[in-house]
């Protein structure tokens, strides 16, 4: 049975939107812009930097990264996010949300800054000193997954909670489009400044010695926006769910948000007693209390997160390597060096533009009229559909005058990944897991979701490789194709629309609710549980 609410989480639960909802989204909005623009940037640049520091005299295509350098430059930053939000999501449940959070932030901008300062007299010591700080980069970027989610979650109302989260995880879409649009935007300046032959009339003079700085300075950028927003989030208050129900401190959480919703609320420190006194909200995250009560629920949340970061990332980072493989970005040979990062990057922004940042703010607009548990099974299974619907015909698309209808087609499966999982495997984890184990649970569930796009990442760039061995990349071994890949990826969106049948739903339910923390002491021996108690599937 439910117990009274405190009244301080009572009144942000019932909160009408106001100013302080939009301040948090900006302020927390700015670090996901960071992340996307530094995550997804990289794979701007990759080509540049092969032309730049792995040319090799006399070959009729421009250099390129080795396999295990472009693996590291690209997937390097993932594996510092996964460490990352374990890391700072465990942190957050032990310190507080706002002291970490600036820390998080912090790390961010010096990391961002730093990787484009990347040093070293051969190219072995540019790419490894690029590598050690984009892990470091990743590893702030990864903390700001749980804190932000944890964040936007306790401030927010019930009726609005989902898309005010979802209003943070779009800036991602905002980052990965700014991304594009900074790259587009340097490549076509310096390649107006300094004019080059493409690298089939002259391969030494096609990468122009000023192209060094072309992506340093779109790796730098992401810092700007997040440095802006430093000041603004160590002054946000530390949210009443965590001062009250973790902390255990009655008195400053209604001062608190007495401040932010402003009017005068009561401290209520008997009942904050009461609620974190009860034993059946005492167990930790390895005990069979949580097994029982939670444990399904963070199997769907990792597993649908991890199998879908391996079909979205696999996509986002390779894009430009299936826009060359149906020829849409022409051959590099006939391309210079700023020319090639220019037409990458319009291919990619393309892409945001008509795919992935619409399928975000569908997601804001939709999220608390038909739920999450909805959103993310139809994205799911349309991923499954469009995948399957590029892989089948590939040949039919790969052929002149088809282009445009695979475009069309991939980026609806951007459209149904934004509006769909990407954005509710975010949301979900920070509203059904208790106050005190809520930014550790995002951060095993973002975690999990990082070791996808690490194996996507990672695999896809081995994978896509083309079967026969005389036409796959140099320095690669023969593969499985486009083809091939486009199939096993909607094999793990299809298993993921099964796993989502896991994973509650949340949809104007307070966030005690959803944990069941303001429960009175219910059942304790298991043939006294009654039916549904540990209900985990949507109630629909």
């Amino acid at each position: 049975m439910a117990g009274e609410q405190l009244q301080v989480l009572n009144a942000l639960d019932v909160a009408k939107t106001q100013w302080y909802h939009f301040t948090a989204i900006v302020i927390a909005g700015m670090g996901f812009f960071t992340d996307a623009y530094d995550l997804f940037c990289i794979s701007l640049v990759t080509k540049l930097l092969g032309r730049i520091y792995y040319h090799v005299d006399g070959s009729p295509t421009p250099g390129s990264l080795p396999p295990n350098v472009s693996a590291a430059v690209n997937g390097v930053a993932f594996c510092g996010t996964l460490s990352g939000q374990l890391f700072f999501g465990w942190l957050g449940d032990k310190m507080g949300r706002k002291r970490v959070y600036g820390m998080t932030l912090m790390l961010m901008v010096l990391c961002s800054v730093a990787s484009g300062l990347s040093f070293g007299h051969t190219p072995r010591s540019v790419m490894a000193t690029l590598c050690f700080f984009r892990f470091w980069l990743g590893f702030g970027i990864g903390g700001d997954y749980p804190l932000s989610a944890t964040i936007m979650s306790e401030y927010a109302s019930k009726k609005t909670r989902g898309a005010f989260i979802a209003a943070v995880f779009a800036m991602q879409g905002i980052g990965i489009l700014a991304g594009g649009m900074i790259a587009i935007t340097v490549s076509a300046a310096f390649k107006n400044y300094f004019p080059a032959p493409t690298y089939a009339v002259d391969p030494v003079a096609s990468t122009v010695p000023e192209a060094d700085f072309v992506w340093r300075i779109i790796l730098m950028f992401g810092a700007i926006p997040a440095a802006l927003t430093y000041y603004w989030r160590m002054k946000m208050p530390e949210t009443a769910r965590y001062t009250a129900l973790v902390a255990k401190n009655a008195k400053q959480a209604a001062a608190d948000m007495s401040k932010v919703l402003q009017v005068e609320l009561e401290e209520d420190q008997a009942k904050v007693e009461q609620m974190t006194g009860k034993q059946a909200n005492a167990f930790g995250l390895f005990s069979k209390k949580f097994l029982a009560r939670h444990g399904l629920h963070l199997l769907g949340t990792t597993t649908t997160w991890f199998l879908l970061d391996i079909a979205f990332y696999s996509q986002n980072l390779f894009q430009k390597d299936i826009f060359s493989a149906i020829g849409w970005i022409p051959k590099a040979a006939t391309m210079n060096a700023l020319e090639e990062v220019f037409r990458i990057a319009r291919a990619q922004t393309l892409i945001a533009l008509c795919g992935t940042v619409p399928g975000y703010w569908f997601t804001v607009a939709l999220i608390d009229i038909i739920g999450r548990f909805t959103i993310q099974a139809i994205g799911f299974f349309m991923m499954t559909v469009f995948m399957l619907g590029l892989a089948i015909p590939y040949d039919h698309w790969t052929t002149p005058g088809n282009h445009i209808g695979f475009i069309v087609m991939y980026a609806f499966t951007f459209f149904f990944a934004n509006f769909g999982p990407n954005s509710t495997t975010f949301i979900v984890p920070a509203e059904i897991f208790p106050a005190r184990l809520r930014s550790t649970c995002h951060g095993i569930s973002a975690a999990s979701g990082k070791l996808g796009a690490i194996v996507g990442s990672f695999g896809f760039l081995y994978l896509a490789q083309n079967k026969d061995p005389a036409k796959t990349d140099h320095g690669y071994h023969p593969g499985i194709g486009v083809r091939n890949s486009l199939f096993l990826l909607a094999a793990c969106n299809l298993l993921g629309f099964f796993f989502t049948f896991l994973v509650p739903e949340s949809k104007g339910k307070s966030l005690e609710e959803m944990s069941r923390e303001n429960e009175d002491e219910g059942p304790t021996a298991e043939s006294d549980v009654p039916v549904g108690y540990y209900r985990t599937a949507p109630e629909v």
